[in-house]
């Protein structure tokens, strides 16, 4: 008779707590195509486009996996500010895709954290959201900075792609910045270098000078007004100011990086500066092909244009006399004031405003490359000129006698953007209401406690209001409810330069080390 009562074999011990390690361990999570990354009070969240799915729904749980809905974008990039629910959170968001029907389809689920931010974190934050605007926002074919980005999409005037040449040149620096600060690595800053200078040899110029825009998909020049279609000499000096920066970046670099640097000596070396004399001891802003000098639009000081004079001085191949900016940029001395208000000295005639100064962007566009600091000639220190302009703007916002909503030392900045009516030259005098972030970030090095306090105030305070993927827009009036989610190229570009020269001074250097740049300052004789 069968035994039935015999003994199974035993599992030996290793398998058997692995078969029970397997059963109770958690399963891996599968990868979410959802990248979320989170700063002081927001996260931004992006994912890759989903075919068939027309809207995307972000929901957060900030515990116990309950969800709550946070918004519905047609786009793949969210920025959620979380002030609502508090400081130094763990949150976990899922993407829900929505088809034209109406079905629905998880995309996943990703983790994020928010924490308080160092001063310091904060300007690299607002300096990395900035620097975006010139590379991932850049122009497609041309490598160029836009005119303008509409997060709305509209463009009144069908111009999404067409790119300006001093934008441009602003944002060169901001790239320069983000090759440093790893945010883009060398290969992907030289390739985009090479892309720009390729489609800038080929694009128009007139008399080596490019105009102020140009179509960014064929180069042709985009006409500013019906007389302003060919050379604009001081838009293409702030594109030269940059490009001189990249020349010296590279110029002990790889062999693709001599190779920029080679195009971009000739096309320095290709601008006619002394073609927009006319003859005459002062430079001329515009030259058409066709209206020729019917702009007559000449450079006198003070605004925002010296850089065109330096840059006309030191060309190697078209120079212009010592004579041109004595007599023309500086009016035979005409230049010169002695003005003071808020306490504060200016020594330069400011043209149209002459009280007060005129909007911040002449303290900024000739100054992201030569460095002001230590800078004087016989008709200004042009750091104290540029330091005492911001400090009379600032003094005109906080003391606010005009009774503009939000205005104080948290909330000043008066420069040109755009406006409530369109687009306007802010300054004292001139006062909107409306007040332009670019105006105290782009004065860091001049007044870095005091534009501190004001990029706290429009994130902390304002946030999506005023903060976007391309960092902060570019106007904003609370008394008007003014909150246009719209950036523009000039405005964007000298917000990250200036905050790298107040960090590091790397434009400064940059433009400062090249030996024709110096050799023009001795000749007009500035001290530097």
């Amino acid at each position: 008779m069968m035994n039935t009562n015999l003994k199974k074999p035993l599992l030996p011990i290793g398998i058997f707590i692995l078969l029970i390690w397997a059963c109770s361990a958690p399963k891996k999570q599968e990868s979410s195509p959802i990248v979320a990354k989170g700063y002081d009070r927001h996260v931004e969240l992006q994912w890759p486009k989903q075919k068939g799915i027309s809207s995307y729904e972000v929901w957060v749980s900030t515990e116990n996996n309950k969800f709550a809905k946070r918004g519905t974008v047609a786009d793949t990039i969210y920025m959620d500010f979380v002030n609502d629910l508090g400081k130094n959170l763990n949150l976990q968001y899922k993407i829900v895709g929505i088809d034209p029907t109406g079905g629905s389809s998880d995309l996943g689920v990703v983790q994020a954290t928010t924490r308080d931010f160092s001063d310091e974190e904060l300007i690299n934050m607002v300096e990395f959201y900035t620097f975006r605007y010139f590379y991932q926002g850049a122009e497609p074919n041309s490598g160029m900075a836009p005119e303008r980005i509409h997060i709305d999409g509209d463009y009144p005037q069908n111009d999404q792609r067409v790119v300006t040449t001093g934008g441009t040149g602003f944002g060169i620096f901001g790239l320069l910045a983000g090759i440093e600060r790893g945010w883009i690595t060398r290969q992907e800053g030289a390739d985009h270098f090479q892309k720009m200078v390729n489609f800038l040899e080929k694009a128009d110029r007139f008399h080596g000078v490019w105009p102020h825009w140009l179509h960014g998909d064929s180069g042709k020049v985009k006409a500013f007004s019906p007389n302003d279609n060919g050379g604009d000499l001081v838009e293409s000096a702030f594109l030269m100011q940059g490009l001189l920066a990249v020349r010296e970046y590279y110029k002990n670099g790889s062999e693709q990086e001599k190779a920029i640097v080679a195009k971009i000596d000739q096309l320095w070396k290709e601008m006619e500066w002394d073609w927009y004399t006319q003859g005459k001891n002062v430079l001329y802003w515009h030259w058409s092909p066709d209206k020729e000098w019917v702009m007559n639009f000449a450079l006198e000081g003070y605004n925002e244009c010296l850089i065109t004079y330096i840059l006309a001085a030191a060309s190697p191949t078209h120079t212009i006399s010592p004579e041109v900016y004595h007599q023309g940029w500086a009016r035979s001395g005409g230049i010169n004031t002695n003005v003071e208000a808020f306490g504060h000295k200016l020594r330069l005639k400011h043209n149209g405003s002459e009280a007060m100064g005129g909007p911040l962007f002449w303290a900024h566009y000739s100054y992201l490359g030569l460095n002001p600091k230590g800078l004087k000639d016989r008709y200004a220190d042009y750091w104290e000129e540029n330091r005492n302009h911001t400090l009379i703007n600032r003094a005109w916002c906080v003391e606010n006698k005009e009774g503009h909503k939000g205005y104080g030392e948290d909330l000043w900045g008066l420069t040109a953007s755009y406006s409530v009516k369109g687009y306007a030259a802010h300054r004292p005098g001139e006062d909107l209401g409306v007040i332009s972030p670019t105006a105290a970030l782009s004065s860091m090095p001049y007044t870095p406690e005091e534009s501190l306090k004001v990029l706290k105030n429009l994130y902390y305070n304002y946030g999506e209001k005023v903060f976007g993927r391309y960092g902060f827009y570019d106007a904003m009036s609370p008394e008007e409810n003014y909150y246009p989610q719209r950036y523009l190229a000039i405005d964007q570009g000298p917000i990250v330069a200036m905050i790298e020269n107040h960090r590091t001074e790397l434009g400064w250097k940059l433009f400062m080390g090249a030996p024709e740049i110096q050799a023009g300052l001795e000749k007009l004789g500035f001290e530097k």
